[in-house]
């Protein structure tokens, strides 16, 4: 791998972690005392940000492998092309859920207990109810965070 394109998969991975770091304080600090929906569209549009960076990454790593020819423009794209890249089940499993938020964010929310523990999101996404709450949001962190740990074996390992 050329050592510019080390760098650049190097940034990708270093703005995904920061972008967790300011997940990391939406869902523990700020949605802990204010308890709002808005806190957590922010929180999830973090998490869709280090999802979008760490994809890059991987594309990155594969275009400089000639493995793909150019890195596909939009995110849907991208995650699609990951996919196909990355055929195994964590990464399957991280590229559904990214999808997932967002659709999520995109959606028209409902907010329900605002300013109290159980606030939630509610919506619809192909006609099943999404919820969206502290504690899932809390479960998605560590998953995305476990999936950083895989994107930069898998990175380590090219």
């Amino acid at each position: 791998m050329s050592g510019r394109s080390w760098l650049r998969m190097n940034e990708m991975l270093h703005n995904a972690k920061e972008e967790l770091k300011r997940a990391e304080h939406l869902i523990f600090v700020s949605l802990k005392y204010t308890r709002t929906v808005d806190v957590i569209i922010n929180a999830l549009n973090r998490l869709i940000e280090a999802y979008d960076y760490m994809c890059m990454a991987l594309l990155e790593t594969a275009k400089e492998k000639n493995l793909i020819m150019d890195v596909p423009e939009t995110p849907i794209e991208r995650a699609h092309a990951v996919k196909e890249m990355y055929p195994d089940d964590k990464v399957l499993d991280n590229i559904e859920l990214y999808l997932l938020m967002r659709k999520i964010v995109k959606s028209n929310v409902q907010k329900e207990n605002e300013y109290r523990r159980h606030v939630a999101l509610i919506t619809y996404i192909a006609g099943r109810q999404e919820i969206v709450n502290i504690d899932i949001i809390t479960e998605y962190f560590a998953y995305i965070q476990e999936f950083t740990e895989h994107v930069e074996n898998l990175l380590g390992e090219e």
